[in-house]
């Protein structure tokens, strides 16, 4: 097959030949160079220094080169500064070889060379989000003669922005750039690791009309050397990291600021070439590092995070790390920085102080070897990106029409569950609340607004992001102590928890969020600390599982050091009594109950606070691992009780309940537009951030893991009529009771208002919705009269007026189960629900206290002899289309609302 090289416009082909040197292409660059030439938007996947920048660089080259820009014609965007530094002077040889020039625009680029470009604009800006946000919002700055022109993004390092608030930013503003080019914007994604980049592909597209592709080449196996060995000091780890970075070229990572400086400096003592790498280094300090170690071949740089990302250092021969990265990804894109070089192969020391780090460890390697990568979760409700734009827009052009704002932020996947009604509620209030104020039918920054955000504070509304947010630590007598991160506050209970910091246990008298303040006493000796500053607060459910399975096998991982299998062997016998094979386990002790799930940070803060909704009494604490429960009332069978009763759906759909929980979360600060936002928006973000509700149904109620809560006889006997997980129903399999009347589906606004209409000529009709169910975002509105059912699609319609007047309707009667989870819902857009028959209070009061409860498929059993597969309950409503079984599922459960209502009371 000819290569893609005969594609590329003739003066580049040249210069590849003649200024590079190269005789061919990598596989990676001949597969992209034909998907991005062909007009294709693409995710491009390759390993760090495999080729990617070229595999995306060369073909937006041959295109400037046969069409030349008016403006700025391609855009490099990377997620850190570093980067672009780092990659200037490669691009700028790639552009100076073919005549032409690139430009680099971020925080330190001076305004003379800002000034010199507007006045000439260059084909090729590189630059960040936050800079773009500043183009689009300065008045200086022509952006629709800038960027008319523009034909392709390219995002390196994607993985990095997608799916967090800083990725929705860039989305809306590649969106809003879009809108002023008179082209279908080509959209590019780099990356090395991510598990999932057909999502990610659907995320960059946005608009964008072209077909899209992943360019995955095949990649030939990798020779690799792993070794993880256990150090009970820093000073011993120090001391080997050494040994083993003298005379080499070698990179420390290391997961706290306070490590990478002790480290460094132990190392610096045993006679080692070491530079500091951190963001409180200064980016003069930074830079002087990275250029001298560059250029030179026996030294360590001793780094946090900041360089995971593609900065280019050379060629390394060694890759250090202390304890271990919380992800897959982040181990293979530090790894990845070793073996390039012929016959050399990619490598991994890892340096453990704790049992936690050698756990991790293994499990990182064993997820890696078997080709599993975390996934990128895009968000489809990212508030702060919501509001960030409503106001840069507003800024941008001096006020901006609703409907010009909607339509826009209709093209933002990280916006795409906002339902229109739900952004109507948010403006009014921000109206009211001064965020706002309307002129003109434009939108224009309120006296709120202008507060925080106008005069000196206008720099803030360039970045979506905020500052990391700390704690003081204050012992008694107000005597500052240090501070802690925000994520690791996340996990402290007051008159429970106890943590080291300075070498000191201590234990947590109080937490105050609003101040970000603890009050701290010295911990009485032989108190055990509950955190000792170096797991994250929430390793993934995958990854804490992969755990488990590490402790309950027998073999021992061959890149094991005997100090680390020795760790291993010992915890396996401390632990083995209290895992059993799958499902972990509980301890039981006078004092304190454990219960091991390895079910990850959000997971088992998720269980806490279902937990203490029944119990709040309890005291109970979570980590990654195990979730310990201390109380006065305290019992073995009231914990086994509590257990079992987190299998109860009615738990997790108790909207009171919930909202009672959400009330009381911790008052975090988790973004800097919060103070903008309603208290119905700051609930959902906060319990975006510390529960996982979907997840953690799922593993309860997944038919493999139900062995989780059968932990002991009491538990045991409760739970005798579960399913076994051979009767567990497939996703897209029809089974079980079945719908008789005719389904229609309705997702447009003019057959919304027909079918309302007909309705409204029924007195009794059954009303039923389908959410998310985490942030209870309304998906499907199901109502069944006598003679057919409809499926109403929440995501589709736009107008729900003609709904609104139809559960409004005094003539008709809504019958429901659980009517206070409806009206929560509905009422989020603003929709009310009269009259109303609930069913669920029906059975309440003519059955009394029924073993089985009064869940509509017990109430269905019970009372109409109607078994109701329920396996569609927690399944994916946003999806689109539907699948049969869940349009099946979703039909039957408004329809055999009729039938109860006649038993229960309803002529």
């Amino acid at each position: 097959m000819a290569s893609v090289f005969g594609r590329f416009a003739p003066r580049l082909q040249q210069a590849i030949v003649a200024r590079l040197g190269w005789s061919s292409l990598r596989p990676v660059q001949e597969l992209a160079g034909e998907a991005l030439l062909d007009g294709k938007n693409a995710v491009v996947l390759a390993p760090t220094a495999g080729g990617k920048t070229e595999a995306s660089m060369f073909p937006a080259l041959s295109e400037l080169l046969d069409r030349p820009a008016d403006g700025v014609g391609v855009l490099y965007v990377a997620p850190i500064k570093a980067l672009l530094n780092n990659q200037a002077a490669r691009l700028g040889l790639y552009t100076e070889m073919v005549g032409l020039d690139r430009f680099v625009w971020h925080g330190d680029t001076g305004s003379h060379a800002r000034k010199a470009f507007l006045r000439a604009p260059i084909e090729l800006l590189m630059t960040t989000p936050e800079s773009l946000e500043v183009m689009l919002v300065s008045p200086k700055v022509d952006c629709r003669r800038l960027f008319g022109d523009l034909r392709m993004v390219i995002v390196d390092e994607i993985h990095a922005l997608a799916g967090t608030d800083r990725g929705g930013h860039l989305i809306s503003v590649v969106e809003r750039l879009a809108a002023l080019s008179r082209h279908d914007v080509q959209r590019v994604g780099l990356s090395a690791t991510v598990g999932n980049p057909a999502e990610i592909l659907q995320w960059i597209q946005g608009s964008s009309a072209r077909d899209g592709v992943i360019v995955d080449p095949p990649k030939a196996p990798a020779r690799r050397e792993l070794l993880v060995v256990h150090r009970e000091s820093e000073a011993e780890l120090a001391h080997d990291a050494a040994a083993m970075a003298r005379g080499r070229k070698s990179l420390f990572f290391c997961q706290t600021r306070r490590t990478t400086e002790s480290v460094a400096g132990q190392m610096r003592r045993a006679g080692v070439e070491v530079f500091v790498h951190h963001s409180a280094v200064s980016k003069e300090e930074r830079a002087l590092a990275e250029l001298r170690f560059h250029e030179g071949s026996d030294a360590c740089i001793v780094c946090t995070s900041t360089l995971e990302l593609g900065i280019d250092v050379g060629d390394l021969d060694r890759v250090l790390q202390a304890e271990a990265p919380a992800t897959v990804g982040s181990f293979l894109q530090r790894m990845g920085r070793t073996g390039r070089r012929p016959g050399q192969a990619a490598n991994t020391t890892f340096f453990c102080g704790s049992v936690e780090g050698v756990l991790l460890a293994v499990a990182l390697i064993e997820l890696a070897r078997r080709g599993w990568v975390e996934d990128v979760r895009v968000p489809t409700r990212s508030w702060p990106v919501l509001v960030h734009q409503l106001l840069a827009m507003s800024l941008a052009e001096g006020g901006v029409p609703v409907e010009a704002a909607w339509a826009h932020l209709q093209r933002v996947p990280d916006l795409a569950g906002v339902h229109r009604a739900e952004f109507d509620r948010l403006i009014a209030w921000m109206l009211r609340d001064g965020g706002f104020q309307l002129f003109g039918g434009r939108l224009l920054l309120g006296p709120k607004a202008e507060r925080r955000f106008g005069r000196r504070n206008f720099m803030d509304l360039y970045a979506v992001f905020s500052s990391p947010q700390s704690y003081a630590v204050m012992a008694p007598g107000e005597q500052p102590l240090g501070e802690l991160d925000q994520s690791f506050v996340d996990r402290l209970v007051e008159g429970v928890s106890c943590f080291l910091l300075g070498g000191r246990a201590w234990a947590v008298l109080s937490v105050d969020h609003g101040a970000r303040r603890i009050k701290v006493e010295p911990a009485p000796r032989g108190r055990e600390p509950t955190w000792s500053g170096y797991l994250p607060q929430f390793l993934g459910f995958d990854v804490c599982q992969e755990i488990l399975r590490v402790l309950l096998s027998e073999q021992v991982p061959p890149y094991l050091h005997a100090t680390a299998a020795d760790v291993l062997a010992d915890h396996r016998e401390a632990m083995c009594e209290a895992l059993d094979d799958l499902r972990g386990g509980v301890e039981y002790d006078d004092d304190e109950f454990r219960w091991w799930t390895y079910a990850g940070g959000r997971v088992n803060s998720t269980l806490r606070y279902a937990l203490l909704a029944r119990h709040p009494d309890w005291k109970v604490i979570p980590d990654n691992f195990v979730i310990k429960v201390r109380g006065d009332d305290l019992s073995r069978v009231a914990y086994d009780e509590a257990l079992v009763g987190l299998r109860d759906l009615e738990l997790w759909e108790d909207e009171q309940l919930w909202a009672e929980v959400m009330e009381g979360l911790p008052n975090y600060r988790l973004s800097k537009f919060q103070g903008l936002m309603p208290a119905w928006v700051q609930r959902e973000m906060l319990a975006d951030y510390l529960l996982d509700i979907p997840t953690t149904w799922r593993w309860l109620s997944d038919g493999a893991s139900e062995a989780r809560l059968d932990i002991a006889a009491a538990v045991g006997r409760l739970s005798e009529d579960r399913p076994t997980a051979e009767q567990t129903v497939q996703e897209d399999e029809v089974t079980g009771a079945q719908p008789t009347l005719p389904v229609r589906w309705v997702d447009t606004d003019r057959d919304l208002a027909e079918v309302c209409a007909t309705i409204r000529a029924y007195p009794v009709v059954g009303l039923d919705v389908e959410t998310t169910l985490a942030s209870r975002v309304l998906c499907l509105v199901q109502i069944a009269t006598d003679d057919f059912v409809v499926l109403i699609d929440a995501l589709g319609v736009t107008k729900l007026a003609p709904l609104d007047e139809l559960l409004r309707d005094p003539r008709v009667t809504k019958v429901i189960h659980n009517a206070s989870f409806e009206r929560s819902v509905l009422g989020r857009y603003g929709l009310s629900v009269e009259p109303v028959f609930d069913t669920l209070l029906a059975s309440r009061q003519m059955r009394g206290r029924e073993p089985e409860g009064h869940s509509l498929a017990a109430v269905c059993k019970r009372e109409l002899g109607l078994v109701i597969d329920k396996a569609q309950q927690t399944s994916d409503w946003s999806r689109r289309p539907l699948t049969a079984s869940q349009r099946a599922y979703a039909a039957l459960d408004a329809e055999v609302l009729l039938g109860l209502a006649r038993r229960l009371g309803v002529a």
